[in-house]
């Protein structure tokens, strides 16, 4: 080992010590930004795979359960706290969204989905279904449905997002979704989503095909409220409006900008939740100007190499 990493091997272990820290395995996938965003941020002049840093240590007991929101949903378990030490009581998930209760984090992202956020909604009848995966966990899949109910549905809403789709619906005892676009990543998948036209998924929850990300993107929108964009577009901290990541997209960004324009005119929702990116609530009125914003904006993109570290959020 050399003097520098010795050095850097013995700072950490002294921030381990004293205070909150994150580690070199950080993805760049900004849940730890959106869940603590006054106390993790990026770190500058970092190259991709390591770009987030604690600015801040918690100073209130609710900026430590930020940051215990921030380390139980980290794909690489990069955040640590001091000395390591996790109260058994630590992990928040499932985390209500709002005081509705309708929508929950699930927390604990997966690696092998590069980290994306998931979520649970609530159904007026007492069960609920999943949006996305995260890690695959036997203890978790029991510990979702004692705090939801029945687990009917996991819907996936492209195919990065999936890694976990076919354990977590076993376990659930439910049926599994993917737009057929997207099904050669998931041929197990037992409800297939065809062509361009909404499918309900059951009352209340429509799939609208939204390509552009990849073929078989698909957007899943809950009571014409919440709307689950997987990787379609996302909230910008950065540029404080809906946003897409240019820099990955896998089929056709001109493909993806007409799928923003169609849908300013065709869905309604308040809230955005992807699964990169910040989530954020507006009336529907502001969203849908907000989205005819975005579909303007994406028409000018050019069509670009795939680059995760030019994505900022």
């Amino acid at each position: 080992m050399s003097t520098t990493q010795a050095e850097q091997g013995t700072e950490l272990e002294h921030e381990r010590n004293d205070g909150w820290s994150i580690d070199d395995r950080c993805l760049n996938c900004n849940i730890a930004r959106q869940l603590a965003p006054s106390m993790i941020a990026y770190k500058e002049g970092g190259e991709y795979g390591g770009l987030s840093t604690v600015i801040r240590q918690p100073e209130t007991e609710a900026d430590v359960e930020k940051m215990y929101l921030a380390a139980h949903a980290c794909p690489t378990r990069s955040i640590h706290p001091p000395a390591d030490r996790w109260d058994a009581d630590s992990d928040p998930y499932p985390k209500a969204l709002d005081e509705e209760s309708v929508v929950l984090l699930c927390g604990h992202a997966s690696p092998q989905t590069y980290g994306a956020t998931s979520y649970l909604v609530r159904r007026p009848d007492g069960t609920a279904m999943m949006i996305d995966t995260p890690r695959w966990r036997p203890a978790l899949a029991r510990r979702y449905e004692a705090r939801v109910g029945k687990v009917t549905d996991v819907l996936i809403t492209h195919l990065d997002h999936g890694a976990h789709a076919r354990t977590y619906a076993d376990a659930f005892g439910a049926r599994l979704w993917i737009h057929e676009g997207d099904l050669h990543s998931l041929p197990s998948a037992d409800h297939i989503i065809r062509g361009t036209e909404p499918v309900e998924i059951g009352p209340g929850v429509m799939a609208h095909h939204f390509p552009g990300h990849t073929a078989g993107s698909t957007l899943f929108i809950a009571d014409e409220k919440y709307c689950f964009t997987g990787d379609a577009f996302f909230w910008s901290n950065s540029q404080a409006t809906l946003e897409v990541a240019h820099s990955v997209v896998y089929q056709s960004i001109r493909t993806l900008a007409e799928s923003v324009a169609r849908g300013a005119e065709e869905l309604t929702f308040e809230w955005v939740l992807p699964g990169h990116g910040d989530l954020h609530h507006l009336p529907a009125d502001e969203m849908r100007k907000r989205m005819r914003g975005l579909g303007r904006r994406a028409a000018t993109y050019p069509e670009e190499e795939i680059d995760y570290g030019a994505v900022r959020y």
